[in-house]
Formats: structure tokens, sequence, C-alpha cells
């Protein structure tokens, strides 16, 4: 992609265009006609709009951001929408933006709603070796996606508010990589059950069958954000080789042609799979940021960046009203126990919807595009 001024205008115009209460790249809320709510996705959004204002200096994505939140977080510190009681990973995600406002506002309602979370996450269930359940109504399960929700959070709580201990953090990574990394493939199976109980799970191991693009694509972008919160020093020095390893075997599954992923990564060509645009997305937004700080090597960031280009080539079409992103799997999960039909095989994932702009596709997308502007910015420097 040569012109990205119009990925400038593209995500500037989503900022101009919503409001708390709807936002622009959620349309799967709006297609519903449904009001915003405190979520993971636009969490993942307000991230990256945070970020597009440190590179560029523009500060209207950052103050949308603020807006956003502000709506949300009331001065008790409550959230709207909020449900403890539904002990939901997804539901800390959107507060990683709370730190930098508290710091930039002073408004204490934002360190409140942190240790809102944070008490959440204190009382959130876990498994017997210590990891989070995924949510209430998954019990004694762990899915990739839950460490993106949770883990880059509870890290940053440790390091404004906390004690700067890591040790539960880097302890729940390293039972993942325990329970659920295919020595074999190099992947991460989507989904283990301590239990070893649910439908889906491999009776021995707890694994689910297959691995999923999207769930390894969130613990990449996990592991890549968390290499940038921890301090150096020996908690740190545990995940990176995670990162590391995971990084360096999925490049053995890019398509060659596009540099993008596959739905089920390791089956290629087969009869119903595809390459998928945020699971790619994730995937080059955790190579380019990696080879930015330094932890992997340039070729990384030269792949990030082909990935990148290649979702915009194949699935990305700009038009007089904003864009149309393709080729986005709409949602995929395992269980629970009355879904049966979600079982975590092979046709199980080929069969959920693709569409178009949904906010699960674009958020990433223009999370990797924060990282490509990174990458500008360091080029024009050295020049």
């Amino acid at each position: 992609m040569e012109d990205y001024g119009k990925f400038d205008a593209f995500v500037l115009r989503l900022v101009e265009e919503s409001t708390p209460e709807r936002t622009m790249w959620n349309l799967e809320k709006l297609r519903e006609g449904k009001k915003g709510t405190w979520n993971y996705i636009d969490g993942c959004m307000l991230t990256a709009l945070m970020e597009m204002t440190r590179i560029t200096g523009d500060p209207r994505y950052a103050d949308f951001a603020e807006t956003v939140a502000d709506y949300y977080v009331q001065e008790d510190g409550t959230i709207l929408t909020l449900e403890p009681d539904k002990a939901n990973l997804d539901d800390i995600n959107e507060g990683r933006v709370l730190f930098e406002l508290h710091r930039k506002t002073g408004k204490e309602k934002y360190r409140l709603a942190a240790d809102l979370l944070h008490r959440m996450l204190e009382a959130q269930p876990r498994t017997y070796e210590g990891n989070f359940w995924h949510k209430a109504i998954y019990p004694n399960q762990v899915w990739l996606d839950g460490i993106y929700m949770a883990q880059p959070f509870y890290a940053m709580y440790e390091k404004y508010f906390g004690t700067g201990d890591y040790s539960d953090i880097v302890n729940q990574i390293k039972n993942v990589h325990k329970r659920m990394y295919s020595e074999d493939k190099g992947l991460y199976f989507h989904g283990y059950d301590a239990s070893k109980k649910a439908f889906w799970a491999d009776p021995e191991t707890g694994c689910s069958k297959n691995f999923w693009l999207r769930s390894l694509g969130w613990f990449m972008v996990a592991l890549a954000d968390l290499a940038e919160i921890l301090p150096d020093g020996e908690q740190k020095d545990q995940l990176i080789p995670i990162f590391k390893e995971l990084m360096g075997n999925m490049r053995r599954y890019a398509d060659e042609e596009t540099g993008m992923y596959w739905q089920v990564p390791d089956q290629p060509g087969r009869e119903g799979n595809y390459l998928e645009t945020s699971g790619s997305a994730m995937a080059a937004y955790a190579m380019l940021k990696g080879a930015r700080l330094g932890i992997l090597t340039e070729d990384y960031a030269e792949a990030g960046e082909k990935t990148f280009n290649g979702i915009v080539d194949k699935y990305l079409t700009f038009t007089d009203t904003g864009i149309d992103l393709g080729g986005i799997c709409l949602v995929a999960g395992l269980g629970p126990e009355n879904n049966r039909r979600r079982d975590g095989s092979y046709e199980y994932y080929i069969s959920e919807p693709v569409v178009e702009n949904d906010a699960k596709g674009v958020a990433p997308l223009i999370l990797a595009y924060t990282e490509i502007k990174h990458k500008q910015t360091l080029s024009e420097k050295a020049a």
C-alpha cells in the first residue's frame, strides 16, 4: 500500500463520526441497533487511537478515547454496562486506557475504575494451576483470547498502581505454554479445560482440537504488549523466549503471495479454509512491534509490513464513504455445553460467517497500522 494517507483519513473519519454510544467501527452493534457498551472491541480501538496521537501528535484520536472513557466511568469509579458477576475477562481489556488518562487528567475516577477492574481479577475463578477462567460460564477453561483481554491490563496495573510484581502474569503465560503449546506444529491450541470435562476437550490433554488464527493473534498481541510493559529483568526474560518462539513458528505458516495467514493456520489450501483478516492483522502488529522493540530481528518488520499490505491489497477497498474490509471471521468459540456446534473441529471454524467491516477485523488492522506509522517515523528520522 503506497498511499497511507487514505488510511489516516479513514481512521480520523471513524473518530469524527463516532459517539461513546455509537462507535463507527463496532458495526456488529450498529447492525443490531444496539447501544454501545464497555467492551473489548472498543478497548482495542481506544488503545490504537491513543497510539495514533502519540505517533502523529494529532490530539483528536486520544481526545475521543478520553470522551469514551469519561462517558462510561462514573465519579465513584463504577463503569456503565459492566457486569462484574459474569467474571468475563473480555470486560477487562478496555481498562488499559485508564492509566494514561489518569496521568493526563489527574481524575481520581480513572484510578478508582482501574481498582475496580483489578478487584475483578483478584476475584476471578482460577484453574488448579492458577490461570484465570475465561468466563464464569466456561469453568476451568483457559482461552488464548483471554490472555490479551486480561494480562496487559494486569501488568499495567502493577506498573502504575501496584507493587511491580509480575510473577502471577508470567506464571499464567508459562502455564499456557506448558498446557496449550503443540511441539509438533509450533502453535497453541485455542482452548484448554483444566478439568478435561468439556465436550470439546481432549480427554488426555484438555486441549481443543485445532488452532484458530484469531485466538493465536490475540495471544501474539498480548505477548508483544507485555514485552513493552514489563521492565527489563528476570520476569520479562521469562516471557521473551515464548514470544520469539511463537513469532518464528508463525512465519512458517504465512501465505507466500500475500503474507497473510489462514483461518485454520496449519491447513493452508484445504477446502473451505481462507486467508483471514483479523488474525493476520494481529500477527502483523506483533511482528512489527517486536522488531521495533529490538526483540525480533528487522526482517520480522518486513514480514509484518508484507502481511499488512497483503490484507489491504486482498480485502480492503476505499469508498466515497469509508472502507470495505472483508475476510473477517465473525466469531468463533468453544461451547458452552448447550452449543455443541462450537466443538473446535476444522469444520466448525470454517463454518462461521465471513463478513465485511466487523470491528474484530477493523480494530486490529488499525492497531497494526499504528506500528506501520512507527516504522515510517523511524525511517524518516534515519533519513
